[in-house]
């Protein structure tokens, strides 16, 4: 029995080959897959920034979204930024863009996010695609597979491009590319403004801070995740050592430059994180000079913050880069737990803004690098300025692959 499903996807089919057997003119049609979840910022930004580049390099290209979650009002805020987009709703919307879609491109992510739907796409139309930014780390023969028959698989990190060569990936163009959230430019001005406002924080006048414990505890945040004691455990053994250089460095901010600290939260754990084990420990004079955010917030509002400030550090990675992106210095701690996708900052030319927790004799470095920051802010922007700039150059140069293969 063929379903609805099915027969609306066979009309389609039929559509788009009728359609390119008659030479009808038509936009070019690219399926985007992304938006992997939204209580976090990061995750959130994967789909803005590969966005704004398509926009700038492919303008005349038809885009549409193939999401897996954009709620808590990120269907909005993606609306306003990019009104001409189409964002697939329900299983009809999908089976039409497989079949009037040019090509599928897998949006930046922290790992083969959509293999399945990747491969679904393969064999339902047999129609290219491509891997723009991902970390990888998977020996899956199907995920090596895929990959190795992709116009071009771009990895967002050097030790994920150089693991998928070792494993016998064979696609024609590999390189690296820098995480599609880089070219995030979403906007809330106003809601950015009026927290500032209220909490006495003056533009350039203040750094943020992030923090995050070894695994994010989604069971307190997103429905049907379960408690995992294993990785509570492992949460609760590292906190304290992965927290203490964090405070260390507020204090010394605090106290050796005029400059005052954010807590910021990249995902929705993350202002009790803050809380517990960087604001609440801190001495009271310091604590007069410390704001801790207690509410989450979007996207677009933590990036109109990250540019009114003098600068980020912290152990997250996503609001790094959205700043860095945008112009604004950023220090990057990272542990085995978040993957390879911290050497990124390597990889465009911030090693020495890169600190390893898991790495003893690198934790002291972490105080002197936020000061210098802190206390040379020209020099902090220059230096971001040139990474920046590497990154553009890497931007232009994918997107003008993305673009030949469409």
């Amino acid at each position: 029995m063929i379903t609805r499903r099915g027969f609306l996807q066979t009309l389609a089919l039929a559509a788009w080959g009728a359609s390119a057997w008659a030479g009808q003119s038509r936009p070019r049609r690219l399926l985007l897959r992304s938006s992997w979840q939204t209580v976090n910022i990061g995750d959130i930004g994967h789909t803005p920034g590969v966005l704004a580049l398509l926009e700038k390099h492919l303008p005349d290209v038809e885009v549409r979204l193939w999401p897996s979650s954009v709620d808590n009002g990120v269907e909005e805020m993606l609306a306003r930024r990019f009104p001409k987009l189409t964002i697939l709703k329900d299983a009809d919307a999908v089976c039409a863009a497989l079949a009037e879609c040019d090509f599928l491109l897998h949006g930046s992510g922290p790992g083969f996010v959509a293999q399945k739907d990747v491969a679904r796409w393969r064999a339902q139309t047999g129609k290219p695609y491509g891997i723009y930014g991902i970390t990888f780390a998977s020996t899956s023969r199907e995920a090596i597979e895929l990959l190795s028959h992709a116009r071009f698989a771009f990895f967002r990190d050097s030790v994920s491009l150089a693991f998928a060569k070792e494993h016998g990936v064979t696609c024609p163009i590999m390189e690296f590319c820098p995480d599609g959230a880089f070219a995030v430019d979403l906007r809330n001005d106003a809601a950015a403004e009026a927290f500032l406002k209220a909490h006495n924080l003056e533009e350039g006048k203040f750094l943020c801070c992030l923090s995050r414990l070894r695994y994010t505890p989604y069971w307190q945040v997103k429905k049907g995740v379960a408690f995992d004691a294993k990785k509570h455990a492992r949460n609760e053994t590292m906190k304290e050592h992965d927290h203490a250089p964090l405070r260390e460095a507020i204090i010394a901010v605090t106290r050796q430059t005029p400059l005052k600290v954010l807590l910021c939260p990249e995902d929705a754990t993350q202002m009790a994180v803050g809380k517990e084990l960087l604001y609440d420990p801190l001495p009271p004079d310091v604590k007069a000079k410390v704001v801790w955010r207690e509410n989450y917030w979007l996207t677009d509002e933590a990036v109109s913050t990250y540019i009114r400030s003098a600068g980020i550090f912290g152990s997250e990675m996503h609001s790094p880069i959205m700043a860095l992106g945008n112009g604004v210095p950023a220090i990057v701690c990272r542990f085995a737990e978040q993957t390879s996708k911290g050497i990124m900052w390597r990889d465009i030319g911030l090693g020495d803004w890169l600190f390893d927790l898991d790495v003893e004799e690198e934790i002291p470095r972490i105080v002197p690098a936020v000061l210098a920051m802190a206390n040379d802010p020209a020099a902090a922007r220059a230096k971001a300025a040139k990474a920046r700039e590497f990154v553009r150059r890497r931007q232009n140069e994918t997107m003008d692959i993305v673009s030949r293969n469409l």
